[in-house]
């Protein structure tokens, strides 16, 4: 065995990625990592959404199809979807196709439009509920350890719910933290941390 391969046994990574490749991937390069990127943070608000009551790789191995179903996470144009729209999209196969998920991302494209105009970006909002207007990176020894939801995700999520956000509870909302780096969860000595 050569040196290089016995490092790359020895790393370790948080253990709910698996083998996938594409978890692997997702794990590797986004998850955990700073995005401030208004768009980007659109995207997550969609797959997150879509994620509810489902596995995170059923919507990764959907992402692209959400991409081109949702005129690549541009929140305005989704905000102008229509009925015709909608009813195009509950025959799209490569999404998940349930109407009040869909009605919901209409919906919340234009909540997101709002909170942009009030705050700048939807960045700032978010940001806002941070201690310092900044990211926590916690230090987890186990999978275990990684809460559902925290305080910081319940307010933000309830302050979602006051100005009409749909499908972005708690749980979904910090796992959107998770995912744009607002939180860093990886594991006391995984590769990605």
């Amino acid at each position: 065995m050569t040196e290089n391969q016995a490092s790359v046994t020895e790393l370790t990574r948080c253990s709910w990625c698996g083998s996938d490749p594409l978890y692997v991937k997702y794990h590797d390069e986004e998850w955990g990592k700073e995005v401030h990127d208004d768009r980007i943070l659109f995207e997550f608000l969609v797959l997150e959404s879509a994620q509810a009551g489902l596995s995170w790789i059923t919507i990764l191995r959907k992402r692209e199809a959400y991409r081109n179903a949702f005129a690549q996470f541009d929140p305005q144009k989704v905000a102008e979807f229509t009925e015709e729209d909608v009813e195009r999209l509950m025959q799209d196969s490569g999404i998940i196709r349930n109407r009040l998920k869909i009605t919901a991302t209409i919906n919340n494209a234009k909540r997101f439009l709002e909170v942009q105009k009030e705050f700048g970006s939807f960045d700032i909002y978010l940001y806002s509920f941070m201690p310092g207007g900044k990211p926590l990176i916690n230090n987890l020894s186990s999978p275990k350890d990684i809460p559902a939801r925290t305080e910081i995700s319940d307010a933000i999520s309830k302050d979602m719910k006051k100005r009409g956000f749909k499908f972005f509870g708690t749980t979904i909302c910090y796992a959107h933290m998770q995912a744009t780096g607002m939180v860093n969860d990886h594991i006391t000595g995984c590769i990605a941390r």
